[in-house]
């Protein structure tokens, strides 16, 4: 029998750990790799955008294929394989560095590498993490794994901005390395679970990942769960695209002031996944996701107000708060989600989100160095902040918004 408390699950814990160690590397990457490229390379905006669609791309490319690979795999191979992918892939950046061989055409390449791994470690994780648990344990568990994450957003990008400022970009890339692997030697600790069950003769996968499409595009409150999700990642990844010229190359900031931003972004999260929990019990599951948006999701539009001295903090509050919202989002929607999905589906409902999620994360990195470069930074940063306020609006006017509770697993 498993227990109610997630923390009690021996394999929950190294999970967490793992988790933990990976989203310190990945956002040391987050700060040092676009630096890297703006005070190495001399990259400009469109540049800097080609990396951040690059470090998504591959969610387009095999982000559906890969969620029925992952339902045929087992999980623990999975996760391990990917973070030791991660690990060579940005080990090869300080090493270029080093040789004075880096070349943009490198850290072209790295980004996308670690984000096909990327597909398969998100996707694994979120796809053994309800079997791990039991139900009643499932929104604690999310709640966990998304503070976690939120919490590595805010050490990662503030060490990360603190490395690249005082031991430069390339030393913080090699952190990034080590933490993927520290991970995939945590990883090693899950038990090993039998293998799944192989699909029905005749079932190919083409066919595997259209039940698996179908099975969020058909369901309306799926349906909205992913819009409004793919709306916040389109906004937020053209406004964070954009930061790094706008703090560096506009304001004369360091990058330790680049990588404080981000880190309130991080607390946003944090404090918004906390609060989650408590206020679905008080207001509804629903209810919550939909206030949520209403009330506090306009704060993005104080970020493109960056600026000197008080615009700063400003912006930074505005920044915080918006990230609060998406905290509560990100822990209630998947939790709704996993508990809508019957569990041979997990790895196909969670590859179609992270393919439309991730998907917008490329193509918002893509539209933010298109428009950059066109009509300038700022405008750039006004038009992410406008989609990520309006971005509640596919939750707000659909069934979700009257859902009191979680319901019973599917299938």
């Amino acid at each position: 029998m498993r227990s109610a408390s997630p923390w009690r699950v021996a394999d929950f814990r190294r999970l967490i750990t793992a988790i933990t160690l990976s989203q310190l590397a990945t956002n040391a990457a987050y700060v040092g790799v676009p630096l890297l490229a703006v005070l190495a390379l001399d990259a400009g905006p469109g540049q800097v955008g080609a990396l951040a669609a690059l470090s998504t791309t591959a969610f387009l490319v095999i982000g559906l294929p890969a969620g029925a690979w992952v339902d045929r795999m087992r999980h623990r191979a999975v996760l391990i394989g990917a973070e030791l992918v991660r690990a060579a892939a940005f080990a090869s950046v300080p090493l270029a560095w080093w040789a004075d061989a880096l070349t943009l055409a490198q850290l072209y390449a790295v980004v996308l590498l670690a984000g096909c791994a990327t597909v398969f470690a998100d996707v694994g994780a979120q796809s053994v993490l309800p079997r791990m648990v039991s139900p009643e344990a499932l929104v604690p568990a999310n709640a966990a794994v998304v503070s976690l994450i939120a919490a590595g957003n805010v050490a990662g990008r503030g060490v990360g901005g603190a490395l690249v400022q005082l031991l430069t970009a390339p030393v913080a890339l090699a952190c990034t390395a080590l933490g993927y692997l520290a991970s995939a030697l945590r990883l090693t600790g899950l038990r090993r679970a039998p293998a799944p069950p192989a699909p029905a003769p005749g079932i190919r996968l083409r066919a595997q990942i259209a039940e698996g499409t179908r099975h969020v595009l058909g369901n309306a409150e799926l349906r909205a769960l992913a819009l409004t999700a793919a709306l916040s990642n389109l906004g937020a990844q053209m406004v964070n695209t954009m930061l790094p010229i706008v703090f560096v190359q506009e304001l004369g900031l360091s990058a330790g002031a680049l990588g404080l931003f981000w880190a309130a972004g991080g607390i946003g999260l944090l404090l918004g996944a906390r609060c989650a929990g408590s206020a679905a019990v008080r207001l509804g599951h629903g209810r919550t996701l939909a206030l949520a948006g209403v009330c506090l999701g306009p704060a993005a539009l104080l970020v493109p107000l960056v600026g000197d001295g008080v615009r700063l903090w400003i912006a930074g509050a505005g920044w915080l708060v918006a990230m609060f919202k998406i905290g509560m989002d990100n822990v209630l929607g998947v939790s709704l989600r996993q508990r809508m999905t019957p569990p041979p589906l997990l790895g196909r409902m969670n590859a179609t989100f992270r393919f439309l999620l991730t998907g917008a994360l490329a193509v918002g990195a893509a539209v933010a160095g298109l428009l950059g470069g066109v009509a300038g930074v700022r405008l750039t940063v006004w038009t992410g902040a406008a989609i990520v306020t309006l971005a509640f609006l596919p939750v707000f006017l659909s069934p979700v918004r009257r859902r009191r509770e979680l319901p019973p697993q599917a299938g």
